[in-house]
């Protein structure tokens, strides 16, 4: 305990952090890789799939609660997360922002790809005929109006945080929380009362794969949030030390 209390200039002579040897790397990539084979599988209708597919989910958030509970020991309580491992910690949630918008920007490209020339395939109109679209100014709107406001409250619980003001911290978290919520649970009646499904077309694809990769990004950053409030609320985090809950703003405005 005496190396782990003392200054960390007496026993360190960098202020990087070396991390040591970890099993769960290898645990997470062999759950992504089970989850997505019995993924693959339930898609095709093969028998006992949808189980395969729900031990390899539990595996994945097995793997991912382990891995993230070492991060916050090693940051919270052996101080492992010098300013310039923060740094580095911060360009790493940068870069992974940055590759995910690579992604929907290959979503969008599909869309005005279908959308700006419609072909023959396609009954040269857009949206196809047969499609009864959603209308924008209804649960849409409603929705971006959600999530615009969500950004605006986390952004008012960071700086409450800054400042040490621990209860408006909370409050703008919990808000935060709470629109997140409204706004999956609008898009899941949104998807239940849609005139069409993932199967219909060129449309149907676009429509499902750009909305429903967007709620799941929308649902993994409320449990970011949600995991940093907790944090809040158990003293973790500090006016001056919160990379945790910095890294979940940065994604959720992305988001």
């Amino acid at each position: 305990m005496s190396a782990i209390t003392a200054p960390r200039h007496q026993f360190q002579a960098y202020p990087f952090h070396m991390v040591e040897s970890s099993p769960w790397p290898l645990l997470m990539g062999n759950a992504l890789l089970s989850m997505m084979v019995s993924a693959v599988l339930w898609f095709n209708g093969i028998e006992y799939s949808s189980l395969l597919l729900t031990l390899g989910v539990l595996s994945v958030l097995f793997a991912f609660i382990l891995w993230f509970r070492d991060v916050t020991i090693e940051g919270t309580y052996l101080g492992d997360h010098t300013l310039i491992v923060q740094k580095g910690l911060t360009m790493g949630v940068s870069l992974f922002i940055v590759t995910e918008a690579f992604f929907f920007i290959s979503i969008f490209w599909a869309y005005f790809h279908s959308s700006l020339a419609p072909t023959v395939e396609l009954g040269s109109q857009w949206p196809p005929a047969g499609i009864e679209t959603l209308n924008p100014f209804a649960v849409p709107l409603l929705n971006t109006i959600l999530l615009l406001s969500s950004g605006a409250t986390v952004t008012y619980a960071h700086h409450a945080l800054i400042y040490g003001n621990r209860r408006a911290t909370l409050i703008g978290v919990v808000l935060t929380l709470v629109l997140a919520t409204v706004f999956t649970l609008l898009q899941g009646f949104e998807y239940a009362n849609a005139g069409f499904t993932i199967a219909d077309g060129v449309y149907g694809t676009c429509f499902y794969f750009a909305t429903g990769f967007h709620g799941v990004h929308v649902i993994v950053g409320t449990l970011f949030i949600g995991v940093a409030a907790y944090r809040i609320y158990a003293y973790h985090l500090t006016s001056d030390h919160h990379i945790g809950f910095e890294s979940s703003i940065l994604y959720w405005h992305f988001v």
